[in-house]
């Protein structure tokens, strides 16, 4: 009975630890058989992707654009003075930031434009607040000068604008 105990106690547990033991030097060694630039794992040179593109009939261009094409990274800020009278109107997806004077939303539509900051719409003729991020969702909206404003507007955008005549009311 002592025997069969034995067995069972110390035998069997060390039987199962050897095996797991064993099974786990086996995975890893599995995995670490693969060295980089053997066989299995080459190291591929910039001239061989180049001479098997050409063999395919492909190639690689750089993806800089050239001098008279526009960056479509990201536009820079551009600071425009908006004189009295005059409307600044955004292109779809211009940016801007009222600086200095008081603004009013204009939108040839129903819809007005996005006040980012507060994240509320402001609607045409209402007061653009100053040092807000507005965008335009599309052509045909701006802002202009606030029925009480006495200045020109300083506006700093980003995007596609024109600063043109105010359209009269229809």
């Amino acid at each position: 009975m002592k025997r069969k105990l034995w067995a069972v106690v110390v035998i069997i547990p060390l039987t199962i630890a050897i095996w797991s033991g064993v099974d786990q030097l086996q995975s890893r060694a599995d995995g670490n058989s693969v060295t980089p630039g053997s066989v299995e794992d080459p190291v591929v040179t910039k001239s061989y992707v180049d001479q098997k593109l050409a063999e395919l009939g492909g190639s690689v261009k750089p993806t800089t654009p050239e001098k008279d094409e526009p960056s479509q990274a990201g536009a820079t800020l551009e600071i425009v003075m908006v004189p009295v009278g005059k409307v600044l109107m955004a292109g779809a997806g211009a940016e801007i930031i009222l600086r200095n004077g008081k603004a009013a939303a204009y939108s040839s539509d129903a819809n007005g434009i996005s006040d980012v900051t507060d994240g509320v719409d402001i609607a045409n003729g209402k007061a653009v607040p100053a040092n807000h991020l507005v965008i335009f969702p599309r052509a045909g909206r701006g802002i202009m000068h606030a029925s009480d404003s006495k200045g020109s507007l300083t506006v700093m955008v980003k995007g596609s604008y024109e600063v043109k005549d105010l359209p009269s009311p229809q």
